[in-house]
């Protein structure tokens, strides 16, 4: 098992092996009108080797640190330590602490950090126009992979796991909530408390603080929102989380974070989901109206399970989070949906590696689970499919060789209960994998010509297994059918019209759509009369699908509809939706592309930076911006 500070995480410059972080406590108050955070950080530390003079912890140059005390021991004096700045990489820097004096490990340390952070990459402000209210701002931080060094000095790998505890005073009218299992407030003070009484890794840390009301929509969940969308937010997920909750639970064990909330954040929030402990911030482009996008949130629970609370102890394991949590949410999708349509949603996940593997090259080096990431590389920069949907296909294949999936749902309860509040790597969960199962251990199944667990790790390319996907074809076989159909010159309206896409489900139509897509632009006068035909898509509140109308509208350089695709990317701010549709629109017709200036011109501002600088770059390739 990867221990704390093992040395295998370039991603940190912290000094995590010679010192085990107990608790971190923050005190901080929230000064909208000055974009920053200011106040302090306590971390209870205890020595792991004896004699260290040196604490460094990862931070950030938009943190900036005024004073660091120390003490050994309860009730002895703090000392006033040195403190200097190093530099480490584009995404970092290093805070290089001297102690009082040699570390003993039978003797607590407790260091305090007076600092201030403003606009680092993990604290995010939003103006009010990026909010959905438009008249209050708003700021929440995102921490994974490497953010939350630039909101609180930090070992900054997912090797550490701890507990923490957190004060954030904000102004008077705004609501802070944090990935924690207790709250309090003090009214008096608008002081919020919070506390983790479960050890997680710095990533998970996380806060918010806007015009935030809630809701109850289940016996342990609530709905977090702006005013404005409180309604739609109750209306869309009462009822709902708790039989996904419920359902994890019989499959993976008790489910330990208490309360299992949902915060919906600003249109401009550039990410799906972001599943921090107990609340998980998504994005508001699941209210529907009609719960369509609810079962979305089964991916952000079935980390509930594994990412929080098994965790890979570096993000070249990525994989471990979510190649099992991609496998949780199917097997979740299954008891709830059934398998035809878990199947299909596979099959759009399958045509999403697929596509990411032609685009790269199969024997890119990011094509293998276990990704070596070197000193100075970002591991967001590594982010692709393959982690999720390659991973998925090698947990599916350790469920085949069990060949039992009761068995193989027994030894995923029995992995999480092995370890859970830890920290692992991949040769954790195949050695305990083989442990569990001798029988196959005895056949040398990690060893089999094509399927070797070092060749699923190690080597880059397309899945060696894929799981059975073909109980889906009843709802794909119909969908190619009816794409087929608007292919032609001559339209079959009557057979067109035979096909009943009301009875349909979300991914059925999207596997439709993406269809069209693949093959467009259609024949002259068929977009048109797809969208008469099919106004349930083309005016969908569904987020998944109009963004495959609104790309279906690009390829068909449909003019009658640009108002459509300016209504979509003024609505929202999601990197997902975003980034391809303006990078479709530049690369179609000189009309699109003008159309993006236009558009680009008139909502920028309500976009994550982050998303800005993307767009940014489409508009001008190859230069910074």
């Amino acid at each position: 098992m990867a221990e704390e500070g093992s040395g295998s995480d370039a991603a940190t410059a912290s000094s995590c092996g010679d010192f085990n972080l107990r608790h971190l406590h923050l005190e901080l108050r929230v000064e909208f009108d000055r974009r920053r955070l200011t106040g302090r950080a306590v971390l209870q530390l205890g020595c792991l080797r004896p004699g260290q003079r040196l604490l460094r912890l990862d931070t950030h140059p938009s943190l900036g640190v005024e004073a660091v005390r120390a003490r050994y021991g309860s009730g002895t004096p703090a000392h006033t330590l040195e403190h200097r700045t190093l530099p480490f990489t584009t995404y970092g820097s290093v805070l290089e602490l001297t102690l009082p004096g040699p570390c003993d490990p039978a003797e607590p340390l407790e260091v305090t950090i007076e600092y201030t952070t403003g606009d680092g990459p993990g604290v995010v402000w939003l103006n009010p126009e990026q909010t959905a209210g438009k008249v209050k701002p708003y700021l929440f931080t995102q921490g994974q992979a490497v953010l939350n060094r630039s909101f609180f000095p930090c070992f900054d790998t997912p090797a550490v796991k701890s507990t923490y505890s957190a004060s954030i005073e904000v102004p008077e009218g705004f609501t802070a909530v944090m990935s924690a299992t207790d709250w309090e407030h003090d009214e008096k003070e608008n002081v919020f408390l919070f506390t983790m009484r479960h050890p997680i890794p710095a990533y998970l840390i996380a806060l918010a603080v806007g015009d935030i009301v809630s809701a109850e929509v289940g016996p342990r969940s609530r709905v977090w929102t702006e005013p404005c969308l409180l309604d739609a937010a109750k209306e869309e997920f009462n009822g709902v989380i708790e039989e996904f909750l419920t359902v994890g639970e019989k499959l993976f064990g008790q489910y330990v974070w208490g309360r299992y909330d949902l915060l919906f954040m600003p249109p401009s929030f550039p990410f799906g989901g972001m599943e921090n402990p107990c609340i998980t911030f998504v994005t508001p482009c699941l209210l529907a109206g009609d719960r369509s996008l609810a079962d979305v949130i089964i991916h952000e629970i079935s980390h509930s399970w594994f990412g929080n609370l098994v965790t890979n102890a570096n993000w070249g394991d990525f994989w471990l989070n979510e190649g099992f949590t991609m496998y949780a949410q199917r097997r979740i999708s299954t008891e709830v949906y059934g398998t035809e349509y878990t199947c299909l949603e596979a099959a759009t996940g399958r045509a999403l590696l697929r596509k990411h593997m032609d685009n790269t090259g199969e024997d890119h080096p990011l094509n293998k689970l276990k990704v070596r990431i070197e000193h100075g590389i970002d591991p967001d920069e590594t982010y692709n499919e393959t982690p999720y949907e390659k991973g998925y296909c090698f947990v599916s294949y350790l469920a085949h060789l069990v060949g039992d999936q009761n068995k193989f749902d027994a030894f995923l309860r029995a992995y999480v209960d092995k370890f859970k509040f830890k920290s692992i790597v991949a040769e954790d969960t195949l050695n305990f994998y083989l442990d569990y199962f001798p029988e196959l251990k005895k056949q040398n199944v990690e060893k089999r010509p094509g399927f070797e667990f070092d060749c699923w790790l190690n080597t880059p390319g397309w899945p060696p297994y894929l799981p059975d996907l073909s109980s889906g074809d009843t709802l794909m076989k119909p969908a190619e059918s009816l794409a087929s159909l608007w292919f032609a010159a001559e339209l079959n309206i009557d057979a067109i019209k035979a096909v009943d896409l009301c009875s349909w489900k979300t991914y059925q139509i999207v596997y439709f759509l993406d269809k069209l897509l693949e093959k467009s632009p259609l024949p002259p006068g068929n977009t048109e009369k797809l969208a008469e035909m099919y106004p349930n898509i083309s005016k969908s509140k569904n987020a998944e699908l109009r963004f495959r109308w609104v790309q279906i509208i690009v390829r068909n350089n449909y003019e009658d509809a640009f108002d459509e695709l300016r209504d979509f990317l003024q609505s929202q701010g999601k990197q997902k939706y975003t980034v391809p549709l303006y990078r479709a629109m530049w690369t179609e017709t000189e009309g699109t592309r003008k159309l993006a200036q236009e558009i680009f011109a008139t909502t920028g501002n309500q976009l994550h930076q982050n998303v800005q600088n993307f767009v940014k770059k489409i508009f001008v390739p190859n230069k910074d911006s």
